[in-house]
C-alpha cells in the first residue's frame, strides 16, 4: 500500500516484478539500474545465489519526479522464480501497489506463466487485493528468440484482464521503460482516483 508523506509531500509506492523463473524480471531491473540518471535511483539491491538467480527479492527505488507537488518514489521488486522460494514471492507481494508480470515467451515456458500467474492471483487474494483490481502490466520477454508463442496467442493465454500488453527484450532494454513508465502511471491514477493525492 502507497505511502503518502502529507507534511513532506512524498509518496511512496510499490511495484512487484512477478513472474515464473528465469522470465527476466531481475534484468528489467538491471537495466533500468543501468540505464537510469544516477539522481533518479538509489542502489539496487540483489539478493542472489553463485549462479545470479534471485534468492529473496531485488529492490531498486526510483524517483519519478513531481506530481501535484508531491515528490514520488517508487520502490520496483522482483521475487524469485524458483518454487523453493514461494512464500518469499507470497511476503514481497505485501503492500504492493502495482504489478508487473513478466512472461516468458518461449512456448515450452506457457504453463510455467499460468501456473505463477494463478499463484500471483491466489496470493494477492491472501492480502485483500483482487488480480482484476490492482495496477497490473504484461511484459512479454524474450521476444528476441526464434519461434516464441506469437503476441495475440500469449496475451489471449495470460491477460483475460484488458491490462497494457509489451512485447519486451530484458537484456537489449527493449519495451523495459514503455512497461515501467505504464505501471507507474496505473498506479497514480490509482491514488488520484482515491483522493489521496
Amino acid at each position: 500500500m502507497s505511502f503518502i508523506n502529507y507534511s513532506s509531500k512524498e509518496i511512496n509506492c510499490k511495484i512487484v516484478y512477478y513472474g515464473p523463473g528465469l522470465s527476466g524480471k531481475t534484468t528489467q531491473l538491471k537495466y533500468i539500474y543501468d540505464t537510469s540518471e544516477p539522481d533518479t535511483r538509489g542502489k539496487l539491491i540483489a539478493v542472489s545465489d553463485e549462479n545470479s538467480r534471485t534468492l529473496f527479492f531485488d529492490f531498486l527505488p526510483m524517483e519519478m519526479g513531481n506530481i501535484n507537488g508531491f515528490k514520488s518514489r517508487f520502490h520496483l521488486y522482483t521475487v524469485p522464480g524458483q518454487i523453493p522460494y514461494e512464500s518469499s514471492r507470497k511476503l514481497i507481494l505485501k503492500g504492493v501497489d502495482g504489478v508487473v508480470f513478466v512472461a516468458d515467451s518461449q512456448r515450452e515456458r506457457m504453463d510455467a506463466n499460468k501456473r505463477s500467474l494463478a499463484k500471483l492471483s491466489e496470493y494477492l487474494e491472501d492480502y485483500g487485493y483482487s488480480i482484476n483490481n490492482i495496477p497490473l502490466v504484461f511484459a512479454y520477454n524474450k521476444r528476441d528468440i526464434n519461434g516464441v508463442v506469437p503476441l495475440d496467442e500469449i496475451s489471449k493465454e495470460l491477460n483475460s484482464f484488458s491490462a497494457p500488453e509489451f512485447e519486451t527484450v530484458s537484456v537489449s532494454g527493449t519495451g523495459v521503460f514503455d512497461v515501467l513508465k505504464s505501471i507507474t502511471r496505473l498506479v497514480l491514477e490509482e491514488l488520484k482516483g482515491g483522493r489521496k493525492i
